[in-house]
C-alpha cells in the first residue's frame, strides 16, 4: 500500500557506516570496558539483537548512552557514505508527494552532513540523538507532528530495535537487507515489507 509519511534510519539504512562501526569498536570497548570482537565474529553477531550483542560483551545498558555519545563524537570527522541509489530514490518519492522523515540515534549534526543539505531539505520531520532503545516516543512524537494516522506511516530500519520501535508506535516496518542485521534476521521479526535493494523501496509510492 501507499503510504502518506516514510519515516527514515539513517546508519544501515540511508548512510552505510558499518565498516566505520567495526573500524572503531575495540578502540571504544577498550574505552568503556566491554570485550573486543575479533573479525571472526563480526558477521555472527550481525544476525543477534542488540541486546543480544551487548550480553555477548559484557555491556551493560546503564554504559549505553556514553558509549553511544563516544561513538557519535568518533563519526564527527568520517567519511561515511550514503549507499548507492539514495539519491534517486530520495528524489522519485519526494516527487511522488508523500512526506519524508528521519528518526536517527546518530547527532542532528551528523546526520546533516552525512545527508548533504538536499537530502536534509527533503525531510519534513527529523528526531535525532533517540536510544536505540528510545526511537518508538521519537516515531510517535513526528506522528503527531505531521498529524499522520499511524496505520498511513511505515518506518524504515535495518535492526530488530527498529522493528520493535515502529510496532510499539502502530506504523509499518520495513526492513532493509544492506544494513547491520543480516537479512535471515530481519526475516525472522516478520517485517510488513522486506527491501533487498535501494531501488525497491521505490515501491512505497504504488
Amino acid at each position: 500500500m501507499p503510504y502518506d509519511l516514510i519515516i527514515f534510519d539513517l546508519d544501515g539504512t540511508l548512510a552505510d557506516s558499518f565498516a566505520f562501526f567495526v573500524s572503531v569498536y575495540n578502540r571504544l570497548a577498550d574505552r568503556h570496558g566491554f570485550r573486543r570482537i575479533a573479525p571472526a565474529e563480526i558477521e555472527a553477531l550481525r544476525g543477534r539483537s542488540a541486546r543480544e550483542v551487548m550480553r555477548h560483551v559484557g555491556l551493560p545498558r546503564w554504559k549505553l548512552p556514553c558509549v553511544a555519545r563516544s561513538f557519535v563524537r568518533t563519526m564527527h570527522e568520517a567519511d561515511i557514505p550514503l549507499f548507492a541509489g539514495i539519491e534517486p530514490m530520495l528524489q522519485r518519492l519526494q516527487r511522488s508527494g508523500v512526506a519524508l522523515a528521519l528518526v536517527s540515534s546518530n547527532a542532528v549534526d551528523n546526520c546533516r552532513r552525512i545527508l548533504g543539505d538536499a537530502h536534509w531539505q527533503r525531510l519534513a520531520h527529523v528526531e535525532c540523538g533517540a536510544s536505540i532503545f528510545g526511537k518508538r516516543r521519537r516515531i510517535v512524537r513526528i506522528l503527531r507532528a505531521a498529524g499522520t494516522d499511524p496505520t498511513r506511516a511505515i518506518y524504515i530500519g535495518d535492526q530488530a530495535t527498529d522493528a520493535d520501535a515502529a510496532r510499539r508506535a502502530g506504523v509499518a516496518f520495513g526492513a532493509v537487507a544492506w544494513g547491520y542485521a543480516t537479512r535471515l534476521s530481519l526475516e525472522r521479526l516478520r517485517p510488513t515489507r522486506l527491501f533487498d535493494t535501494v531501488e525497491d523501496l521505490a515501491e512505497l509510492t504504488a
